[in-house]
């Protein structure tokens, strides 16, 4: 697994490498220093030289060259100037978002671990009841499925971003029938979610895609799990499913705290958080919405978010490339990185 360090690095450099910012940086520093060099000969030639009965030939050309020289260098040293405070400002963002991402993780590292110990320590120090015991040892192994999905997200959130992603890890590609494959999916998660009651489904899907069922489970997970978390009311998802000509439409409405405006564009980074006064106090890593939006790129999809504002909740669309209609060679790839040859609907 990555460290922090190298994960904060790949996420500072992605757009840019080191040695762009080092090029800007000297470009900034070459141009000041001719700046100053071209204005200094100018003084010298202008003032000086004439003053002293010095010869005046060329003493135009030389304020133009002065004059329009100085003004591209000083175009140069303000560009350079604000890449490189773009470039900080990132910095700053990220250490930011590094800060908040150790106190997360710490936390929700920590809390499982404690109640397993507590558990162990219960068990080991007094005399149990056979019950009690199985209640404890169903906690213990919920808390453990919770650090082994902690570790995952984090384990492969850096594969997402590298081209040999698909190869690393493990894939299992089918051919499914969109309606029945994902409307088991929603309610096997809403029954682990303990939300059964308060999801509802609709429309219909009878189209065929290509999907992973492990990595199409992590994403209704997410979702349904962030609709729970922020939700200050009794609990409402509604799920609509509709196939348009090319592309199977997922659509998730919660009657959660919704997305303020300024983060519609960014709830789908690495290590965002929301920061919203109405919110309910929910721990986490900011990693479920990214690894849910690279999840269905891998897919071949695109997922968006649409919030009204505070308290009118939030929806996520989903849309993914129908078999045979939409991407076929990217749905072949995934195909043959299964192994998968038999071209029938799951």
């Amino acid at each position: 697994m990555c460290s922090y360090p190298e994960i904060r690095e790949q996420y500072l450099m992605k757009k840019h490498g080191t040695f762009f910012y080092i090029m800007v940086f000297v470009t900034a520093q070459i141009s000041l220093f001719l700046l100053i060099g071209l204005w200094i000969s100018w003084y010298i030639s202008n003032y000086i030289l004439t003053e002293k009965g010095g010869i005046k030939i060329l003493s135009f050309n030389v304020n133009i060259i002065a004059l329009v020289g100085g003004l591209v260098l000083l175009v140069v040293i303000s560009i350079a100037m604000s890449l490189i405070f773009m470039y900080l400002n990132r910095q700053m963002n990220l250490t930011r978002m590094y800060d908040n991402f150790i106190a997360n993780i710490t936390h929700e590292l920590k809390s499982p671990l404690s109640s397993i110990q507590l558990f162990l320590e219960t068990m080991n120090s007094r005399k149990v009841k056979e019950e009690k015991q199985k209640e404890f040892v169903n906690a213990m192994l919920q808390d453990i499925k919770r650090l082994n999905s902690l570790i995952n997200s984090i384990l492969y959130m850096s594969g997402f971003e590298s081209t040999s992603a698909a190869k690393r890890y493990p894939h299992n590609y089918r051919i499914y029938q969109a309606d029945k494959f994902l409307k088991e999916i929603i309610l096997n998660v809403s029954e682990q979610l303990r939300i059964r009651e308060n999801v509802k489904i609709s429309g219909k899907a009878s189209c065929n895609c290509v999907m992973d069922k492990q990595w199409m489970s992590i994403v209704f997970h997410n979702l349904l799990d962030n609709a729970k978390k922020y939700s200050k009311e009794e609990l409402e998802i509604h799920i609509k499913l509709q196939c348009s000509e090319k592309y199977l439409l997922i659509h998730v409405k919660d009657n959660g705290v919704g997305i303020p405006a300024l983060y519609i564009k960014k709830v789908f980074n690495k290590f965002e958080r929301v920061e919203n006064p109405n919110s309910p106090s929910v721990k986490g890593t900011g990693l479920g919405l990214y690894w849910v939006r690279e999840i269905v790129r891998n897919h071949g999809g695109d997922i968006s978010v649409f919030s009204e504002g505070d308290n009118k909740g939030s929806i996520f669309t989903i849309k993914l490339p129908i078999y045979l209609k939409a991407k076929q060679n990217h749905l072949k790839k995934l195909l043959r990185l299964s192994n998968y040859s038999n071209h029938k609907s799951g």
